[in-house]
């Protein structure tokens, strides 16, 4: 089965990539068919989400948040390499989770884009990853996550 196959199963569609926010590019392709992509936050087609897990957001809805940063991710790398089948395996993920100085669950917010990750390419193609907790993210975001992909 097919990426956009299992997209669709999930109610879930890749939304139009987000626009860039500074001077970056937002996707690198380097080494032996490997694609970097830089940090995406959680905003889908529609107004900001502001504020810090822990104070304004409870881990649930960070890892929806997560997800939707993926979401993105996947967004930038399908303008890069033009159809997401092409992901042979997510290497590496990293996920920033703005959070009040008391909030503990940074793994099980960036869960959200790693369980995603795991329904579309399986099992064996779940990345690394790290989830980092820091004091602010730009815009005021709850979470950001960039990738690493293998594509053939």
């Amino acid at each position: 089965m097919n990426i956009y196959e299992k997209l669709k199963e999930l109610n879930l569609e890749i939304p139009a990539a987000p626009p860039k926010g500074g001077v970056y590019a937002p996707c690198q392709e380097f080494g032996n068919n490997l694609v970097y992509i830089s940090g995406c936050g959680p905003v889908i087609g529609g107004e900001g989400i502001r504020g810090k897990l822990g104070n304004e957001f409870t881990t649930e809805e960070g890892k929806t948040f997560s997800r939707n940063a993926m979401l993105n991710v996947l967004a930038v790398l399908q303008d890069k390499i033009g159809d997401l089948n092409r992901i042979k395996r997510a290497v590496k993920i990293l996920t920033f989770v703005a959070s009040a100085d008391t909030f503990y669950e940074q793994p099980a917010v960036a869960n959200g884009g790693s369980e995603l990750l795991l329904q579309l390419l399986g099992q064996e193609n779940v990345p690394a990853r790290s989830a980092i907790g820091v004091n602010v993210l730009p815009g005021n975001i709850p979470v950001e996550t960039e990738a690493i992909f293998e594509i053939e």
